[in-house]
């Protein structure tokens, strides 16, 4: 099977084929080109995609990385940066290995079939002017013999006609022998020309188209061969990732395996483990009874005999509620009292952690001021040891204030875990809360939810509560007579009361307590006849006295 012999007549066929497979072949590396864009912008979308979902640093969004799922879910996040990086790979070896390499390739091809096809068409052309010489010795040999035959029939005419001298038809023979003469001169240059055209012929047709065919045939074999290399490498560009890209699948599965539900589960109780113990029983209250004041446990009135009723809402005390307070979000008290005790605990304690971390920070910081003072001191043209002075004062400093800060949240995280009894004056003014109060002053309790800016970061759920129920309270109570105070307070701070039930207070506004703090972090007081409600106890002063009296 050869394209010379079985193609011979064919070459403008073969010319368009050759250039139809060097077409293809372009057509490929196009695909090809085109697939290792597409693995590249997936690898970058997965790249971003896992970006987009990685935990933010120092955010909450970090914290919830404790859980063995949200761990589950990083360790994917992290395979995913791998997985992304394989089809990268995909793209670099594909362009690489098919992309450039048959670019080159084609090139080389288009210069190859060029020359064969020049060669052809030389070969065509020659074998065309041998035709044209051919044919112009062939109509030379004709005309020649024409001639001939009419110079030979007007000498027998002059030679049969006795009218014509005799030198006329030697005339006419001479004529005549001449034209037979030049006829034999072309015949013998045709039958020349024949032969070489011949000869040239065969060599043409099975010689130079031959051997020009068959190169033409191995060039387009070896093109199809090369495609077909180049589609076996495509296959394995990928197949050398998929162990990587499984790799990177098992990690995965490995990762949702290592989920453990339990952990999860106690990693919530110590999230949100407040400490409170559940609230007691709500005690039966008879209506059948006329209503009476009965004073409360834990006011001093007791002691002069003084009756204050107990105020209720909706038949439940409103000490009863903390449970399903919520909080509001506002600035955060130093100390963390806004938090329940288990919660306040961890806070401090990571607080306290941090300033260790911190103070030893410092310390390795002087340690190695110190060795290059000492180097200096040594080698005095290495630098001058007093310039360290200075740099070394300020860390020792540092260190100084690390270390207060440190042992005021220890004392609070004591005072939480119940190593120590109730904080000092001192630490609480330290902490930007003054809580501590005279001996005769109600102390503040670990539970306040106050901050000293103003927002009180419990939920308005204890104030709707009390605007929920106030019409049951008005019908109630609008024939009581006011209750007595028990004492006076000062307002630490300023507190808008925008909520039925409460009363705004001004910083520095003396007032008067008529029910004090049942544990519910809220305190009854009056500003005048007309003017009561609860204030958050946080943010008053309260000095119980005896002989106060109404305004």
């Amino acid at each position: 099977m050869s394209w010379g012999t079985e193609l011979w007549d064919q070459f403008d066929n073969l010319e368009k084929h050759t250039q139809w497979g060097i077409d293809i072949l372009e057509k490929y590396i196009k695909f090809v080109k085109e697939r290792t864009e597409i693995e590249l912008s997936y690898a970058k979308q997965l790249r971003n995609l896992a970006k987009k979902y990685q935990p933010k640093k120092n955010s909450k969004e970090e914290e919830e990385y404790r859980y063995t799922a949200c761990k589950a879910f990083l360790s994917t996040l992290n395979e995913m940066n791998d997985y992304a990086g394989q089809h990268e790979v995909i793209s670099e070896n594909m362009t690489s290995n098919i992309t450039v390499e048959l670019a080159r390739y084609v090139q080389e091809l288009k210069q190859e079939r060029k020359s064969y096809f020049h060669d052809g068409r030389k070969a065509q052309q020659h074998i065309e002017i041998c035709w044209k010489q051919l044919e112009s010795s062939k109509r030379r040999f004709e005309r020649d013999c024409k001639e001939a035959d009419r110079a030979q029939q007007y000498f027998e005419k002059m030679d049969a006609d006795i009218n014509v001298t005799k030198a006329d038809v030697e005339k006419a023979r001479q004529q005549a022998q001449a034209r037979h003469q030049m006829a034999e001169d072309s015949k013998a240059d045709y039958s020349s020309i024949l032969q070489k055209f011949n000869h040239e012929q065969h060599e043409y047709y099975h010689t130079h188209i031959p051997n020009i065919f068959q190169k033409i045939q191995e060039m387009e074999e070896r093109r199809i061969v090369r495609i077909g290399e180049s589609m076996k490498t495509y296959a394995e560009v990928d197949r050398q990732v998929i162990p990587i890209i499984g790799k990177c699948l098992d990690e995965i599965v490995k990762a949702a395996e290592s989920i453990d539900q339990k952990n999860d589960s106690q990693l919530v109780i110590e999230a949100y483990k407040s400490g409170f113990e559940p609230p007691g029983d709500v005690e039966f209250e008879d209506y059948t009874q006329p209503m009476k004041r009965t004073v409360s446990d834990n006011s001093l009135s007791n002691s002069r005999g003084e009756g204050k009723p107990e105020l209720k809402f909706g038949g439940k005390s409103k000490g009863k509620l903390w449970p399903f307070i919520k909080k509001n979000k506002g600035a955060t008290p130093e100390d963390f009292s806004n938090l329940p005790p288990e919660q306040r605990r961890k806070k401090l304690q990571q607080k306290v952690d941090e300033l260790n971390k911190e103070i030893q920070k410092e310390m390795d910081q002087r340690d190695a001021i110190t060795k290059m003072k000492d180097v200096y001191l040594k080698n005095p043209q290495m630098g001058d040891p007093a310039s360290l002075d200075h740099k070394l004062t300020e860390v020792s400093q540092n260190i100084e204030k690390l270390r207060l800060e440190a042992q005021k949240f220890e004392a609070w995280l004591a005072e939480v875990e119940g190593r120590l009894p109730a904080r000092s004056e001192q630490a609480r003014r330290q902490s930007g809360m003054f809580d501590a109060q005279n001996p005769a002053t109600v102390n503040n309790c670990a539970q306040d939810r106050e901050s000293p800016d103003g927002s009180y970061t419990e939920d308005q759920s204890q104030e709707g509560e009390v605007k929920v129920l106030a019409t049951d309270f008005d019908d109630e109570f609008d024939e009581e007579e006011p209750l007595p105070a028990i004492g006076t307070c000062k307002a630490l701070y300023t507190f808008e009361g925008q909520n039925e039930g409460t009363i705004s207070v001004v910083e520095g506004e003396t007032l008067y307590v008529i029910e004090e703090d049942k544990g519910d972090g809220w305190t009854r007081i009056r500003r005048n006849e007309d003017e009561e409600g609860y204030v958050p106890t946080s943010y008053v002063e309260v000095y119980l006295d005896k002989n106060a009296k109404d305004p």
